[in-house]
C-alpha cells in the first residue's frame, strides 16, 4: 500500500502504520502545548487518510526538564546493551592497564633523576660527571619507560577502537528498535505526535546517545583508575605533599560539581530547542507552496525567531558553562604546581625527600588533576545522554497494537491452509467508533458488498467516510460490531493478511527515489517487466515513460518532472500490478484537471473490472454508475441505493447532487454571461 502519500496498498501492516507518521498536529501547535503543559492537546483527527504528505518536524518533544532517574535511566540503557558488556569489559580492562603503564611513568622518572642527581656534587669538586652517572642504570629504565609509554598507548587505541565499536552498534541497534517500534505503534499514537518528533529521536537523540556514550564511558573508567592510581603513588612517594596537592586540588571539585548542577538544565533544553528549530524549518520547507500562497513568511519568520532564540540561549548557556571546565581545571593544574614546587623544596632541602620526588609530584599533580576535568566532561556527557536515552525508552515503551503471531492468515486460504481466490464479500455489521472511547463517531454501521461491486461512500466533509475505510482496512480497531471479508472476521486474522487484499489509490500522489519500475512494482515480489509495461500501458501511461532517458529505467527524483497527473497514473499502475480482490479510490481525482481527470477516471474503471470497490468521492458525478451509493452523515447511513433510487427520493443525497450542479450551472451561466458581454461590447 501506499506510505504517507498515497498509491497503492501494502503488503504487511508495517507498512500500512509508516505511511500514517505524515500525520499530526503542526509545529507550532505542539510547541505551544509544551509550553502550557499539555492543556491545549487538541482531539485525534479523524481523517487519517487525507492528512498525509506534510512533514512536522522534530518538534514536539513534550514537556522534558530533567531525566527522572538518572540511575534507572543509564541502568536501561546498560540493560539495552547487554550483549556488549563483554567487549566492554575487556575495553575497561585495556584502559585501566594502559592508564597503570602510564601512572608508573612519573616514579620511573623519579628514578632517572635520582640516578642523574647522585652525579651532580662530583662535578662541582671538578670530578667528571660520566664517572659518577650510572649510565647502564639511567639507559635501564629509559628504556622501561618506552616500553610503559608504548603499552598505553597501544592499550589506549584498543580501548578507544571497541568503545566506538560498541557505541555505534547501540545506536544502530536504538535505530532499529525504533523502526521496528514504529510499526507496531497504533495509529492513535501519531494523530498526537508529529513525525518530526519520532525523526529526532530517530537522528538527534540516537546521535546524542553514540557520541556522549563513547566520548564519556571510556574516558570515566580510565579517568577514575589515572585518579586513584595517581593518589596511591602520591601517597607512596610523601604524604605530606599528596594532602597539599589534594587541598589544592578540592577547589576544582567543587567549581566541577557547580558547574554541572548549573549545566544539565541548559543541554536538556538546548536538545528540545533544536528539535523545535528543526521541526519548524522541516514544516515550512513540505508546505512551502501554501506559505508563499499565503504569504505567511512572516509569521514563518517571527516563529522561527523565536525558536532559534530558544536555541541561542540553552546552547549559549551550555557551551559557555562546558567551555568554564577547561580553564578552570587548568588554574587548579597550575596551582597544584605551585604548591608541589614549594613545598617539595622545603621538604628536599630539610632533606625530608630526594630531587627525584619533586619531579615525579610534578608529573603526577597533573595526572591527579587532569580527571577532574575529565569526570566533569564525562558527567556532562552522560548527562546529555541520559536525557537522550529517557526520550528513547520513552517511545519504545509506548503501548503496542496487539500481538497477533498467534494468529493465521485465514484469508485466501481453505481449512488446509491452501491458496484459494478471495472473492472479495465485504459485510459492516453493527459497527460502533470512536477516536475517543467517550466520542462515537460511528454508529451502528451496517452494510453488505457482495464481490465484483462499486460500491460509492459520500456525505458532507466529517461524515465518516474515510474513517470507514480505516476501520476496513484495520488501521483502527472498531470499538464493537464486526467487519467480514468473505465471511471471515477481520480481527481474527493478521493485519498484515487484511492489508494483502487491498490496493489503494489516494488522492495525495507517492513517488519515491527509485525507478519507474520500482515505483510501479513496489513491494510486491514476482512481477515481471511485460506486467509492469502492461500495466503503465493499460492507465495509458507507457509511450510518456518510453519518451524518459532510460525508459522504465530512468529514476524518479526532484530532477525528472512529472505533472500531478502522471503521478496519479503511476500509483494506478501500481495497484494494477497489485492484482489485489478489494480496491480502494479516495478523491484519487479530485486535484487534477478535467482532461486528466477523464484519462484517470478510464485507468481507474479499467482497474476496477472484477473487484470489489469502495470510492470515496466528493464530485458525485464520478460515480453515478456505483452498484451501492451509501450516505453519510455524522458517522450515520443516513440513505443507501443506487444512484437513480437516491435522486427519486428527493432526500440527502439529492440535495448533495442538486446543490452540486446547481453550483457548476451558475458558474457556467456566469462564464456565459460575461462571454455575451465581451461579444457584445466587440
Amino acid at each position: 500500500m501506499t506510505t504517507a502519500n498515497g498509491g497503492t496498498a501494502a503488503t504487511s501492516g508495517s507498512t500500512a502504520r509508516t505511511a500514517w507518521t505524515r500525520m499530526g498536529r503542526t509545529q507550532a501547535d505542539m510547541a505551544e502545548e509544551r509550553r502550557d503543559g499539555g492543556r491545549t492537546a487538541g482531539r485525534p483527527v479523524a481523517r487519517p487518510m487525507r492528512q498525509m504528505g506534510g512533514g512536522h518536524g522534530p518538534g514536539a518533544r513534550g514537556p522534558a526538564e530533567k531525566p527522572d532517574d538518572f540511575g534507572r535511566v543509564m541502568g536501561r540503557l546498560a540493560a539495552y546493551s547487554r550483549r556488549y558488556v563483554p567487549a566492554v569489559l575487556v575495553a575497561i580492562v585495556l584502559g585501566a592497564a594502559g592508564t597503570i603503564c602510564q601512572i608508573i611513568g612519573p616514579d620511573r622518572l623519579r628514578d632517572i633523576t635520582n640516578e642523574i642527581a647522585k652525579g651532580l656534587p662530583a662535578l662541582v669538586r671538578g670530578v667528571p660527571v660520566l664517572g659518577s652517572v650510572d649510565l647502564t642504570a639511567v639507559g635501564r629504565i629509559a628504556w622501561t619507560l618506552v616500553a610503559l609509554y608504548a603499552a598505553y598507548a597501544i592499550l589506549g587505541y584498543l580501548q578507544s577502537w571497541i568503545m566506538a565499536d560498541v557505541t555505534q552498534r547501540t545506536a544502530q541497534r536504538l535505530r532499529t528498535s525504533i523502526s521496528t517500534k514504529i510499526n507496531r505503534l497504533p495509529l492513535r499514537y501519531f494523530d498526537r505526535t508529529s513525525t518530526g518528533d519520532v525523526l529526532s529521536r530517530i537522528t538527534n537523540d540516537v546521535d546524542a546517545i553514540g557520541q556522549t556514550l563513547g566520548q564519556s564511558l571510556g574516558s570515566l573508567i580510565t579517568s577514575l583508575t589515572l585518579f586513584v592510581g595517581s593518589l596511591v603513588m602520591m601517597f607512596r612517594n610523601d604524604v605530606v605533599m599528596t594532602l597539599c596537592a589534594i587541598g589544592a586540588s578540592l577547589l576544582g571539585m567543587l567549581v566541577m560539581g557547580a558547574i554541572m548542577a548549573a549545566s544539565q538544565r541548559f543541554f536538556v533544553r538546548q536538545q528540545i530547542a533544536l528539535g523545535d528549530v528543526n521541526g519548524h524549518v522541516e514544516e515550512m520547507y513540505a508546505g512551502h507552496v501554501i506559505v508563499k500562497t499565503y504569504n505567511g513568511e512572516a509569521d514563518s519568520i517571527r516563529r522561527f525567531e523565536r525558536y532559534n532564540a530558544d536555541l541561542y540561549d540553552s546552547g549559549w548557556k551550555s557551551q559557555f558553562l562546558s567551555g568554564l571546565m577547561m580553564p578552570l581545571m587548568n588554574f587548579v593544574g597550575n596551582l597544584g604546581y605551585v604548591v608541589v614546587c614549594v613545598v617539595g623544596a622545603v621538604r628536599a632541602m630539610d632533606g625530608a625527600i630526594s630531587f627525584g620526588v619533586i619531579v615525579a609530584f610534578m608529573m603526577y599533580i597533573r595526572l591527579f588533576t587532569q580527571p577532574l576535568s575529565q569526570f566533569a566532561q564525562a558527567f556532562q556527557n552522560l548527562q546529555r545522554c541520559a536525557a537522550a536515552s529517557e526520550r528513547v525508552f520513552a517511545f519504545l515503551d509506548e503501548p503496542e497494537m496487539e500481538d497477533e503471531s498467534g494468529k493465521k492468515a485465514r484469508l485466501g486460504r481453505d481449512a488446509q491452509g491452501n491458496p484459494v481466490p478471495v472473492h472479495g464479500d465485504v459485510e459492516f455489521s453493527h459497527v460502533h467508533f470512536g477516536y475517543d472511547p467517550d466520542r462515537t463517531i460511528i454508529r451502528d454501521f451496517s452494510a453488505s458488498v457482495k464481490a465484483g461491486q462499486k460500491v460509492a461512500i459520500v456525505g458532507p466533509t466529517g461524515a465518516g467516510k474515510t474513517t470507514m475505510v480505516n476501520l476496513l482496512m484495520r488501521f483502527y480497531e472498531i470499538s464493537s460490531g464486526t467487519i467480514t471479508i468473505d465471511g471471515v472476521d477481520a480481527r481474527a486474522v493478521p493485519r498484515a493478511d487484511v492489508h494483502e487484499q487491498f490496493a489503494m489509490v489516494l488522492q495525495d500522489t507517492w513517488v519515491f527515489r527509485g525507478t519507474v519500475r520500482e515505483n510501479v512494482v513496489y513491494s510486491r515480489p514476482g512481477v515481471t517487466d511485460r506486467q509492469v509495461e502492461q500495466a503503465c500501458r493499460a492507465v495509458g501511461l507507457d509511450r510518456f515513460i518510453r519518451s524518459l532517458p532510460q525508459g522504465y529505467d530512468t529514476v524518479l527524483d526532484d530532477s525528472t518532472s512529472l505533472s500531478q497527473g502522471q503521478r496519479q497514473l503511476l500509483t494506478i499502475a501500481r495497484a494494477m500490478v497489485r492484482d489485489a480482490p478489494i480496491l480502494i479510490l479516495d478523491e484519487a481525482t479530485s486535484s487534477v484537471d478535467t482532461r486528466t481527470e477523464e484519462l484517470i477516471q478510464k485507468a481507474m474503471d479499467a482497474l476496477m473490472v472484477g473487484r470489489t470497490s469502495f470510492v470515496i468521492a466528493h464530485r458525485l458525478s464520478t460515480i453515478r454508475n456505483a452498484d451501492m451509493i451509501l450516505v453519510m452523515n455524522g458517522g450515520d447511513i443516513v440513505e443507501r441505493g443506487t444512484h437513480d433510487e437516491l435522486l427519486a427520493r428527493g432526500g440527502f443525497y439529492a440535495d448533495l447532487y442538486n446543490s452540486q450542479f446547481a453550483r457548476v450551472s451558475v458558474a457556467e451561466a456566469g462564464d456565459g454571461g460575461a462571454s455575451a458581454s465581451a461579444s457584445e461590447e466587440s
